[in-house]
């Protein structure tokens, strides 16, 4: 595939600048920032003219957004539907079986990441190793999944600040103004900002998860106020496992799968470590160390969570039945805060509260980031807006925040009943957005396993490489594909339209972007040998030597470095 296929514009193309000896040079007089942007572009004036993103995510703030992407609200309020339709059993089952395959998606996402830590990363690999419309359809596709979800967390925000006296007396939308003014000037000013508040907001759920852990193993054994040792008692009474949509065993098989596709949805922006790799100081590090570490993430926070959840209540509970039901606000829809008031300590559910609007805020801040990156990468395929590319001096691509934080407008249409219908029908558009994604990054990865092979690459020579390939790309792209063919299998008994085109109206949207590009440009589908693995790879080689190695001085040091 030749550079211009994606490249912002047909360039004129200096030899010495688009050599491995040209782009090391340029980094070593001009820095790694224009050294990067010459070898992608293939020319210094283009780079000098639009700017490129700078490398201020240090491994601590990468750390910390991938652990920020693995808990999210899902694992604070969405949870808690699933647990009520299927029992603490299936959601155990649900949120393990999933976290396999994303696990899976990541260790291949990662490999990728690692070989090429490119801003926005997943429309460039699409459109590198498999087709342009693929690029482009996973792209736009996201961008837009990522500036809906920034309305639809902002919007949540904005209520969970309800659940505490006398806030439900002023007007939603100074609340909502509020926030989308702190999320746009956590993003405009420099990248290391936005890290510093991702590691900040990171910090605070990571704490609260694992004390609310604690918390359920003390009050599982009888520590709490009560002495009231619970054990699996609510295992037996009403039971481990619920029917869904049936009776039996086809019953309890439908409310596992039903957690099935509850579990993809709280697992999404789990990726959100690969877009930020372009940012990320010494990649080939730290990408690395972040992806390894996901499944200890989501066997801890997400497999232990869901058991404590099972364990601490009933699927039952009618405060929490009554709670979801009614669209409670905030915290008060919580298996975890329900859970606290049954034990009877009555200061936990303002704190997991104030930790859900926390948690609201940084989804927020973090799909404005990943939005404006997914909008830089397209503009990078020469797939959006060429003006799309210029960023400020400090490496920020401001008119692309500009762009995704405008549409931040539309979470107004949620403060009147008319206008959030039509809000909802938004939200509705992007309901498996991610699961596209996924299937696109395991797509991405066959091709790019299949294109080392061809071009000549050992893989035993990557810094980063990841086990049983390419069949851990197949497991987690069938695994994806199969819930997003069945994520609507409610729908059927009795059929119900506005259901079904909620669960499916993603499929044919992503399609005609495939299809639009497909035929307005006649890509094709790339060989193994046509694959562009290669481009913008010298500067990033070129750059591993001026990273500096991280020594500790002490033992404290040792430790934090292991964590962060």
């Amino acid at each position: 595939m030749e550079k211009e296929a994606y490249n912002v514009a047909p360039l004129e193309k200096h030899s010495d600048e688009s050599s491995p000896n040209g782009a090391a040079r340029i980094v070593e007089e001009k820095g790694m920032q224009l050294g990067e942007a010459a070898d992608l572009y293939g020319d210094i004036h283009t780079a000098e003219e639009y700017g490129y993103v700078k490398r201020g995510l240090k491994s601590r703030h990468i750390q910390f957004i991938a652990l920020g992407g693995t808990i999210g609200t899902g694992l604070f309020l969405g949870i808690g539907r699933a647990f009520t339709q299927a029992g603490p059993l299936s959601i155990l089952l649900g949120y393990t079986f999933t976290g396999v395959a994303v696990y899976a998606m990541m260790m291949s996402l990662g490999e990728m990441a690692t070989w090429l830590p490119l801003p926005g990363a997943i429309p460039q690999f699409c459109a590198r190793y498999v087709d342009g419309a693929m690029g482009f359809a996973v792209g736009w596709n996201n961008w837009y999944n990522s500036a809906i979800t920034l309305c639809a967390e902002i919007s949540a925000a904005s209520v969970v600040i309800q659940f505490w006296n006398g806030a439900e007396d002023i007007n939603v939308a100074a609340w909502i103004s509020l926030i989308i003014i702190l999320v746009i000037c956590l993003n405009i000013f420099a990248v290391a900002i936005y890290g510093e508040a991702e590691f900040c907001f990171a910090s605070i759920k990571i704490i609260t998860i694992v004390g609310l852990i604690i918390f359920a193993f003390i009050i599982d054994l009888g520590g709490g106020p009560t002495h009231d040792r619970l054990g699996f008692r609510y295992w037996n009474n009403p039971g481990a496992m619920k029917a869904y949509k049936g009776t039996g065993s086809a019953g309890r098989f439908l409310g596992v799968f039903s957690t099935l596709v509850n579990a993809a949805f709280s697992y999404g922006g789990v990726e959100m470590v690969a877009v930020a790799a372009g940012e990320a100081e010494n990649p080939r590090h730290n990408i690395p160390k972040a992806v390894r570490r996901v499944f200890w993430r989501i066997l801890f926070f997400y497999v232990l969570g869901s058991l404590a959840i099972g364990v601490l209540i009933p699927y039952n509970e009618p405060r929490l039945l009554g709670a979801i039901k009614d669209g409670a606000a905030g915290g008060a829809r919580s298996p975890w805060v329900i859970a606290v008031y049954r034990a009877g300590v009555p200061v936990l559910p303002s704190i997991i509260n104030a930790v859900i609007l926390t948690s609201a805020t940084s989804s927020a801040n973090a799909f404005l980031f990943t939005g404006s990156r997914y909008l830089y990468a397209l503009a990078q395929n020469g797939q959006a807006p060429r003006v799309l590319l210029k960023c400020s001096k400090r490496g920020v691509p401001y008119y692309c925040i500009a762009v995704t934080a405008s549409i931040s407008l539309l979470t107004y249409m949620s403060c009147s009943s008319g206008a959030n219908i039509v809000f909802e029908w938004f939200q509705n558009l992007v309901t498996i957005a991610n699961l596209f994604t996924w299937m696109s990054v395991s797509i991405a990865y066959i091709k790019f396993h299949a294109a080392l092979k061809a071009q000549g690459v050992d893989r035993s020579t990557l810094v980063f490489r990841s086990p049983f390939q390419p069949y851990t790309a197949w497991f987690s792209l069938c695994f994806f594909a199969m819930i997003t063919f069945f994520n609507g299998f409610y729908v059927f008994g009795p059929f119900d339209v506005n259901s079904f085109v909620t669960a499916y109206v993603g499929i044919p949207i992503y399609f005609a972007l495939y299809a639009f590009w497909k035929i307005f440009k006649r890509t094709k589908w790339l060989s193994a040998e046509e694959a562009d693995i290669f481009t913008g790879k010298d500067a990033l080689d070129a750059a591993d030597a001026h990273w500096p190695a991280r020594v500790p001085r002490s033992m404290l040091e040792r430790v934090w470095f292991w964590i962060a």
